[in-house]
């Protein structure tokens, strides 16, 4: 199942927020271990990832460095500033809470799905 765009934009930030806090990641592999992690539901292609990293930098919720990769081509690689791991929490509190309310209004659907 592919999701609505606009659904998949409002939780973006978290998903990318939450991966760069296990460690720096360069754009191709964020956007791989997103589908990877999420078993193909969720998918952020170039034209999406790219300015939300822009987007969330700006914020100064995460920090871009170019580096070398084992490859020894340049990279942009991406980290989760303290702000960022601030955002982060305060996100993933907001989305459990949409969670028990929406399954409030689903009449128990999530936890039966």
């Amino acid at each position: 199942m592919k999701f609505e765009s606009q659904l998949l934009k409002g939780i973006a930030p978290v998903v990318v927020l939450e991966l760069l806090s296990g460690g720096k990641m360069y754009g191709y592999q964020l956007s791989a271990e997103i589908e990877k992690r999420s078993e193909d539901i969720l998918s952020l292609g170039k034209g999406t990832l790219y300015p939300l990293l822009y987007n969330l930098e700006a914020k100064k919720l995460v920090r871009g460095k170019w580096e070398r990769g084992d490859s020894g081509r340049k990279r942009r690689y991406y980290s989760i500033t303290g702000k960022g791991k601030g955002e982060l929490g305060k996100q993933k509190e907001q989305l459990k809470e949409l969670t028990v309310g929406l399954d409030f209004v689903l009449g128990g659907a999530l936890r039966t799905a």
